[in-house]
């Protein structure tokens, strides 16, 4: 049975996705995997063992130039690659279904208009599968795969999960410290309310000792690194990484502190102690708490269905809750 997973962006929501694929697997080696996704997530699938072939497309660099032209070209690109026999939209976005649409295939398959954010999205599926959408999201992802192959997997092997990204290369930094607990911080988020305070985190790095270094993805995140580091100058600012970089430096640590972002479920897709920190967005929903993946949530009244970004409560979360569950993970 050969089938392709459609889901593009972005890197948190991928690697969300991405648990499944041990998944299948495991209980269906005969499956072939390709997965279609933005140019700029594909370092984050390339090693994976379980995908066959990686199809890359640029959804956002025509959205950016607002091309008819390129759109179509794009979408008549696709239509060379499969056939299949079933295409998975796991992001029920109407630019992804419109992509699986376009996949030749024997089905299309995503979630119906009661369970996605963009309910016209459905139109372009001939099956539907229900399931909430304010339902955890690695959940969703999963029974959406159960229910397209028909595996025989319980929920609970979620948490039991394997570690499941790669990275072809060790990447080394000198930052690392052979004798003290090395802790990762991450300043930066996708927007600003989901941001744990520059302040917060310098005073968790006076509150707990261990060797601290700091990921950043943009200038904007750069200048955060910066203000913690003015604040608690013994912490490190890592220098600019690439997906698998992140990957290598993260599977070397003892500890991930960071918001609702990408890095930070890096840190729960390697099975690495984290911490992760809710204000905005929902904590029951965004991730899976295990006995090393923790979460904080602010006490903000969060509607999945309608993200607040003026809800800055992150900042209501005590540096000492965050250090107390720290020690406990460490």
């Amino acid at each position: 049975m050969k089938i392709a997973i459609v889901k593009l962006s972005a890197l948190g929501d991928i690697i969300h996705a991405m648990v499944v694929l041990q998944f299948i697997k495991k209980y269906n080696q005969a499956v072939e995997v390709d997965w279609i996704v933005e140019e700029a997530y594909k370092d984050l699938l390339k090693t994976h063992p379980d995908i066959n072939n990686i199809i890359t497309v640029n959804i956002k660099k025509i959205k950016k130039r607002k091309s008819l032209y390129l759109l179509f070209k794009e979408l008549k690109r696709l239509r060379s690659f499969g056939p299949y026999d079933l295409v998975i939209d796991m992001q029920s976005l109407i630019k992804s279904a419109i992509i699986s649409r376009f996949i030749p295939s024997k089905l299309t398959l995503g979630f119906d208009n009661s369970s996605s954010r963009e309910r016209l999205a459905s139109i372009f599926y001939n099956k539907t599968f229900k399931l909430s959408y304010d339902k955890n999201i690695i959940e969703r992802n999963f029974k959406l795969i159960c229910f397209a192959l028909d595996l025989p997997v319980k929920l609970e092997e979620l948490r039991y999960k394997l570690p499941f990204l790669y990275s072809e290369k060790k990447y080394l930094n000198l930052s690392l410290s052979n004798f003290k607990k090395n802790i990762i911080l991450i300043p930066g988020a996708s927007f600003a309310s989901k941001q744990y305070p520059v302040k917060n985190f310098a005073e968790v790095t006076h509150l707990l000792d261990a060797n601290y270094l700091i990921i950043w993805g943009n200038d904007k995140e750069r200048m955060l690194a910066d203000k913690i580091k003015d604040i608690a100058p013994h912490v490190n600012i890592c220098e600019k990484l690439s997906i698998e970089g992140l990957i290598s430096l993260i599977s070397q640590v003892d500890l991930i502190i960071g918001p609702d972002t990408g890095p930070t479920h890096i840190g729960w897709a390697l099975n690495v102690p984290s911490i992760t920190l809710f204000g905005p967005t929902p904590g029951y929903r965004n991730t899976l708490v295990t006995t090393n993946n923790k979460i904080i949530e602010s006490e903000s009244d969060v509607n999945p269905y309608r993200i607040d970004k003026n809800d800055y409560s992150i900042s209501s979360i005590n540096p000492t809750q965050v250090v107390e569950i720290a020690k406990s993970l460490l």
